[in-house]
């Protein structure tokens, strides 16, 4: 699988994801990601990408041009292709697409900045996708989110496909069950006595338990359950 990350900070990317699972999988050819400077698809001689925004307001605008530009020229000619806009105003970005861009040949990634990208830009993408009901500065921390969360999907990036298949959302919405190790005893706080007893059965079905306990306590928005935003936990 191919990502291409279409951004103003191409740098910021690179670091984060040569790391861990992601990097090694890079550097094994499992995985390949790419960067590409929005400026250079502009023919300014100072490479200006945003502008100010017809009927007045707030902020610089990201101009279509480059971007359209930038689309066109990392876009493979053939295979299973998805161009993104990262926003804050698109859908939000969950564990199943992950799993199915994870089977595409290609995903490009664009990540806005400024006060927003030229609306036109709908007709030239697939759809608008955000990671969350709040703003970043730009889409390149949601840029890194979504590659991280696609390539672990991608078969051969996780050594064990039980750690992808144990996650968290993955194939049902649950939160992956707590997970325990040394030492035994930590402050008073010990360690379920199932969990030692051996009885691989047993320990299932409280792993199973405990799950869903915890997406009661942590997401019961997950489970069609009303929040009570004033509940206290303690």
């Amino acid at each position: 699988m191919r990502v291409d990350v279409v951004t103003v900070f191409p740098e910021s990317l690179d670091s984060l994801l040569s790391v861990g699972v992601i990097g090694q999988a890079r550097a094994d050819g499992r995985f390949e990601l790419h960067t590409h400077d929005l400026r250079s698809f502009t023919d300014d001689p100072h490479r200006v990408v945003d502008d100010r925004a017809y009927g007045g307001g707030p902020g610089m605008v990201m101009m279509i041009e480059p971007l359209v530009r930038a689309i066109e020229a990392v876009r493979l000619p053939t295979g299973e292709r998805r161009v993104v806009l990262l926003s804050p105003q698109g859908r939000t970005f969950r564990q199943e697409d992950a799993g199915q861009w994870a089977t595409l040949d290609q995903l490009v990634l664009l990540c806005g900045r400024y006060q927003g990208v030229d609306e036109r830009i709908v007709h030239f993408i697939d759809e608008e996708i955000s990671i969350g009901d709040y703003v970043l500065a730009g889409g390149e921390a949601a840029a890194a989110v979504i590659v991280e969360a696609t390539a672990r999907m991608v078969p051969g990036v996780v050594g064990q496909y039980q750690s992808v298949a144990g996650d968290s959302f993955y194939e049902r919405r649950a939160l992956g069950a707590p997970q325990y190790t040394r030492p035994q005893s930590f402050r008073g706080h010990d360690v379920p006595d199932v969990l030692l007893s051996g009885d691989h059965e047993r320990i299932e079905r409280a792993r199973e338990r405990w799950a869903w306990e915890k997406t009661v306590r942590n997401r019961p928005d997950l489970l069609g359950l009303r929040v009570d935003p004033s509940r206290d936990d303690g």
